[in-house]
């Protein structure tokens, strides 16, 4: 690995003071020449001066929720290559290495760290399930590329984090994350990455049904903006369910005696098509939208230097 190229490790952090000073030794042993940023998000403990003794950059974050940190983070980090990590001291430090080599060598844009571990507590069975299902939604939707969405450990290059618009504000930032590198098609690749429980005296933060509904959410809003027509058509589906089933006695009835006495459940049905037909109506619309923000985005994407392959002979950005 070419160690002259600038390394930022992103840390955000809330209330880690009994992670965050293995997890800032642990990165500054196997990336010596990295630099590593702690962003605090009002911790109430001593988080901000053990992560100061340990060496790490330390930075803060007012608003309060995962999303805002990271957004905070790529903008001000300047850097080559990003590593993203929690500060709970879950994730396997000397994974590091290998998934900056995976993203130099490509070259890729993200390097996604998925979990691997037998510790029960460490991944628990709820946790475990709706991230399968939550990342079944999205492999479903948007491309079958990544196996663990939810985890908190990726390596990025420049090229993926000064064109990340970074728009969530708590956990579901990973979807919006693994979502912008699917849309728009970067290379990416997955390495298992061992995953242990949290020290003595860390707790998590993270609600089971609270955060997994709002990653749900998140997931119908970027299908919405990203792929209107599926997301528009579906809706027109149901619509025209719905009016064909409070359609189909009125007609019996008039077929046979002529009659239309249940007039209000007809006008329910025929304004019920008539929003079958501006769904699609909008959905067309909205994928033409669509389609011109993508290529924005692509276009701020192509304008950052991608990397260079070591076996180039150069250490710079292209």
């Amino acid at each position: 690995m070419d160690s002259s190229l600038p390394i930022a490790v992103l840390i955000p952090c809330y209330n880690e003071e009994a992670a965050i000073g293995r997890v800032v030794a642990d990165f500054r042993r196997v990336l010596p020449r990295a630099t590593i940023y702690v962003y605090d998000n009002n911790s109430r403990d001593r988080t901000r001066e053990v992560a100061l003794a340990a060496g790490a950059v330390v930075r803060s974050e007012p608003l309060q929720g995962k999303g805002h940190v990271v957004r905070r983070m790529f903008a001000d980090v300047e850097a080559e290559i990003y590593v993203l990590v929690d500060g709970d001291a879950t994730y396997d430090a000397e994974s590091a290495p290998a998934m900056i080599s995976a993203l130099r060598e490509g070259p890729l844009d993200m390097v996604n760290g998925a979990r691997v571990t037998d510790i029960k507590e460490a991944y628990r069975p709820g946790h475990r399930f709706g991230n399968w299902m939550l990342t079944s939604i999205v492999r479903w939707i948007f491309g079958d590329r990544i196996k663990d969405m939810l985890s908190g450990y990726r390596v990025f290059s420049r090229r993926y984090v000064k064109s990340f618009p970074a728009l969530a504000a708590g956990f579901e930032t990973e979807t919006e994350l693994t979502v912008h590198a699917l849309e728009l098609r970067m290379p990416t690749a997955e390495i298992p990455t061992p995953y242990k429980d949290r020290p003595v005296g860390s707790v998590s933060k993270l609600n089971t049904f609270r955060d997994g509904f709002r990653i749900l959410w998140m997931i119908l809003v970027l299908v919405k903006e990203e792929r209107p027509m599926l997301f528009f058509s579906f809706l027109a589906l149901v619509l025209a369910v719905l009016s064909g089933g409070l359609a189909a006695p009125v007609i019996t009835e008039f077929w046979t005696t002529g009659l239309v006495p249940r007039l209000p459940t007809a006008v329910l049905s025929m304004g019920l098509m008539i929003l079958t037909f501006l769904s699609l109506a909008c959905g067309l619309i909205l994928d033409t939208v669509t389609r011109g923000r993508r290529e924005m985005k692509r276009m701020r994407y192509l304008h950052v230097p991608a990397l260079v392959p070591p076996n180039n002979g150069s250490s710079g950005p292209r």
